[in-house]
């Protein structure tokens, strides 16, 4: 058991404080609308990623590797990023509660959604993890689970509560330069996807 309390522990604080497009969101969001917002987009996970998981074993039954699949989902996940970026691009001065048209919680459930790397993992390590665990006992699987998502959402949620403490050195002229960079950050991740969707798109069809 403890092997599997570690291995979740220690997959679920490296994809929550690793870079990625859902710590930058919950960043953005903080910085944008507050701690509240940050909030929701951390937790978005909870929501998602309990279908995505049912799917990749589902998957794991009719398919061993799809290029296709994850090329498609990359490249539309690069563009609702881009998007998503304007935000950070046009916005004024501090406004913390600010109406968007997009909520934060369906920001950060589209962009997972969107994600490939959730599938990846769960097609990958997560499944094979899971499959060991289940071969010698129930509960290993769900101790994994739970550890995994328990840091992974609790590392978002300590980067979103710490964000919006600093919140009251910001003036509006940093609050603009810092929405900038996200903006950059977050277009940077865009292009990486639709890149990352190329190569996969390539590999389909050039086996």
């Amino acid at each position: 058991m403890l092997f599997y309390l570690s291995y979740g522990i220690t997959l679920g604080l490296a994809s929550g404080f690793s870079p990625g497009p859902l710590l930058t969101l919950v960043i953005s969001e903080t910085v944008n609308h507050g701690r509240k917002e940050g909030l929701k987009v951390a937790i978005a996970p909870l929501i998602t990623d309990l279908p995505i998981i049912l799917l990749c074993f589902l998957v794991l039954y009719y398919i061993k590797d799809n290029n296709l699949v994850f090329g498609i989902l990359s490249l539309a996940g690069g563009i609702f990023l881009a998007y998503i970026s304007r935000y950070n691009f046009s916005i004024g001065e501090f406004r913390q509660n600010e109406k968007v048209d997009i909520t934060s919680m369906q920001k950060g459930i589209i962009a997972n959604f969107l994600n490939p790397a959730p599938y990846i993992f769960w097609l990958t390590i997560g499944a094979t993890t899971i499959f060991k665990g289940w071969s010698e006992s129930f509960i290993f699987p769900v101790v994994f689970i739970v550890s995994f998502y328990i840091c992974l959402i609790g590392s978002k949620v300590i980067i979103a509560i710490l964000v919006s403490r600093s919140m009251r050195f910001i003036r509006s002229g940093v609050f603009r330069w810092i929405n900038f960079f996200l903006g950059i950050l977050i277009l940077f991740i865009a292009v990486k996807f639709v890149y990352d969707g190329y190569l996969y798109i390539w590999k389909a069809i050039n086996p």
